[in-house]
């Protein structure tokens, strides 16, 4: 019984170590989606050579990283201060903020369910989900600078 105690605390823990700080954890999300997304842009670009496999590998981590994306745990009241470029809108319009966010996920599944077979498919994929992080980026961040 001890011991289920302590894996329980444990794990308590360890999920809300998950998002011990919200600006930190969600910018090395989005640097880890842009850092994917820029890969899959020199695909659909020409840039780097079109290989299925590795493509698809590329869109099922994209998924994986915006599955991870929890506005609520991400961004919560008192996250909008210190080093973040999130724009106020985040906090005034949350609920368009999720809608964001949540069409992006579902670009990025379609993508994923439709593999894409050559870089002209790539290209429209890319170019949708692109259209998200542009949408996102004007309405609810801070441009640098």
């Amino acid at each position: 019984m001890r011991k289920l105690v302590i894996a329980i605390s444990m794990l308590a823990f360890a999920g809300s170590a998950a998002f011990a700080d919200p600006i930190i954890d969600r910018q090395a999300l989005m640097k880890e989606r842009g850092k994917i997304v820029g890969g899959l842009a020199k695909v659909a670009k020409g840039e780097d050579s079109f290989d299925a496999t590795a493509v698809l590998t590329q869109l099922q981590a994209l998924q994986v990283n915006a599955e991870k994306f929890d506005v609520d745990a991400l961004f919560p009241k008192g996250s909008d201060a210190g080093d973040t470029t999130a724009g106020p809108k985040i906090w005034e319009d949350t609920a368009g903020f999720k809608a964001a966010e949540d069409k992006y996920l579902a670009n990025v599944k379609a993508a994923v369910a439709a593999a894409p077979a050559d870089v002209d498919a790539l290209k429209a994929q890319v170019g949708a989900i692109g259209s998200d992080c542009g949408a996102c980026h004007q309405g609810y961040r801070i441009k640098k600078g």
